[in-house]
Formats: structure tokens, C-alpha cells, sequence
């Protein structure tokens, strides 16, 4: 890690010194993308974006969860900000492939150590009932698969019940997106919620 900060220090700010300068000041973001804290999802490269282009928010199972007024969490405090402050014109919940907590969330024994993770993965239930149809194309992970798409659904039906988003939704002023990537192809699809099924983001 120290020799990679030493190479972007010499290579990468000296080229774009100027766009730090700006950034130092400020963001506007035009993008929330909510997503999970596996290591093996990295948002820019994904997706060729740079500094100052996404807010991120990252938690295990990419989940929005749903409480009462009085609780509070670092998702929910970090859309309302995005939404309020930034004035985010895209959120985006990207789930993905091999995801470890919808792993747990279909055999629990693994949490037996893990109180705050069970709790955590309450919040993943949904899930079980927007099971997206089994594709082929995943072979033998077909079932969990399924089982995360579904965990997408449910965490941008979740999204939408979050008040600064209801709001922003209404007024016309934010878009919200349902994402799943394939981490073996590195591919994205998307949910269409007119046709209740994920399609490829790009051809």
C-alpha cells in the first residue's frame, strides 16, 4: 500500500493536480452507489469513473435497512446526505456475485459468532421473496444467484421508503436503479422494474 501511494504521488496526482485543487474545495457527486464491502467490487474501476464522480456506501449484503424514525445507521444517514446536501441525481444498489452475506443468509450456522452480523442480515429477509427466476448462465452458484438478485430488489424497495428519496422521487429530481455484477465476467445487468426482471446494462 505505502509503495502504491508513493507511485500515485509521483505518476497519477502530478497529472491531475488541478482537478485535486478543485476537488479540495468541494464535491457534487451527481451519483450515489450503494454497494457491499467485498473487496473484490471496486466502483471506479468498474465502472471508468474518477475522483469527485461517485459517493460511495459500502456494508455487507449492499443493504438500505428499514427502521424507525429514532434509529440511525451510517446507509441511511449517508443517503440522506447525498440526497440533501449533494443533491444526487442517481442512486444506484449494486449487488454481486458470490455475495457472502446472502451466503450466510441461506445457511445461518455461520453466524453463530457473529451477533451483529445476524442482526445485521434481518434486513436481507425480502430477499427470500423477490427470488429473481434461476438463469442457466450461473451454473451450479444458480440458486444463490437468485437468491442476490432478489436481496436487490428488496434493498431498492427499501431505498424508496427512505424519506429523503421518497421525497426526491417525486419532485422528479432523483432516479434510483436496481444493479447486480458478475464478478467472473464483469459484466453488470440491471433491473427494469416495469418488467420485473434483470437485463444487461450494456449490449
Amino acid at each position: 500500500m505505502i509503495a502504491g501511494h508513493k507511485r500515485f504521488l509521483a505518476e497519477k496526482f502530478p497529472a491531475r493536480k488541478d482537478d485535486f485543487h478543485l476537488l479540495a474545495e468541494s464535491q457534487a457527486p451527481d451519483y450515489l452507489f450503494i454497494t457491499c464491502s467485498d473487496s473484490r467490487i471496486v466502483p471506479d474501476l468498474i465502472l471508468g469513473t474518477g475522483p469527485g464522480e461517485l459517493f460511495i456506501s459500502r456494508a455487507i449484503g449492499n443493504i438500505v435497512p428499514i427502521g424507525d424514525a429514532s434509529s440511525a445507521d451510517g446507509v441511511t444517514a449517508t443517503i440522506e446526505y447525498a440526497v440533501e446536501v449533494l443533491k444526487v441525481r442517481h442512486v444506484i444498489v449494486c449487488g454481486h456475485s458470490d455475495c457472502g452475506a446472502l451466503k450466510a443468509a441461506l445457511d445461518r450456522k455461520h453466524l453463530e459468532k457473529l451477533p451483529k452480523s445476524r442482526r445485521w442480515l434481518q434486513h436481507v429477509e425480502a430477499a427470500f421473496v423477490h427470488r429473481q427466476p434461476l438463469d442457466p448462465a450461473d451454473g451450479e452458484h444458480a440458486d444463490l444467484a437468485s437468491l442476490i438478485r432478489g436481496n436487490v430488489v428488496a434493498q431498492l424497495m427499501n431505498l424508496r421508503e427512505q424519506p429523503s428519496v421518497a421525497r426526491a422521487v417525486m419532485e422528479g429530481r432523483l432516479a434510483v436503479h436496481g444493479w447486480y455484477y458478475d464478478i467472473l465476467s464483469g459484466r453488470i445487468e440491471r433491473y427494469d422494474e416495469k418488467l420485473r426482471r434483470f437485463e444487461p446494462l450494456v449490449s
